[in-house]
């Protein structure tokens, strides 16, 4: 995953076209709203992006999140890429994954990802489609074994795993 932009780099058609995606799909201005009301202060950031700093709301959790081109973040940004250098780029792609899914789409489509995500590794975001097509390290995730079926929902019901069975 390549490092984020500098500071002020220049759009390209691929950002306009995901920008004014976002815009007709009624994304963009849900993160705007979002963003305001989670008492967060708004700024230009590269590609098009709003950057949303110092959200107050707990949820969602995690560093950063996407909601249309809206990154909103309880951090200062800069600080974030100190941690993880291609943190925008990640946030980028979710941007492009809410314009592909016509916005509100998106959510369910995501929710629906994080609980196979949990169901397959016991962690939100090691097997979700839309993480791991953003860059897992770049979102500050990391890869995770894959368990069994049986373990998965055996957690989700609150119940202990069985051993497995050796083929001696």
């Amino acid at each position: 995953m390549p490092a984020d932009p500098p500071p002020g780099a220049a759009p390209r058609g691929r950002h306009r076209l995901r920008h004014l995606a976002n815009w007709m799909n009624g994304s963009t201005v849900l993160g705007l709203l979002l963003a305001r009301a989670g008492g967060a202060r708004l700024r230009r950031g590269p590609w098009l992006l709003s950057l949303a700093e110092g959200y107050r709301w707990p949820f969602p959790t995690g560093s950063a999140f996407t909601v249309g081109d809206v990154v909103v973040s309880r951090y200062q940004v800069a600080a974030l890429q100190q941690r993880l250098p291609g943190l925008l780029v990640h946030e980028e792609v979710h941007a492009r994954q809410w314009a592909c899914c016509l916005g509100l789409p998106f959510l369910p489509l995501y929710l629906a990802s994080m609980a196979w995500s949990w169901l397959r590794t016991g962690d939100r975001a090691a097997r979700s489609v839309f993480e791991r097509h953003a860059g897992l390290a770049a979102g500050g995730y990391r890869e995770l074994p894959v368990r069994r079926w049986r373990d998965g929902l055996a957690a989700l019901l609150g119940r202990a795993p069985r051993p497995r069975q050796s083929a001696a």
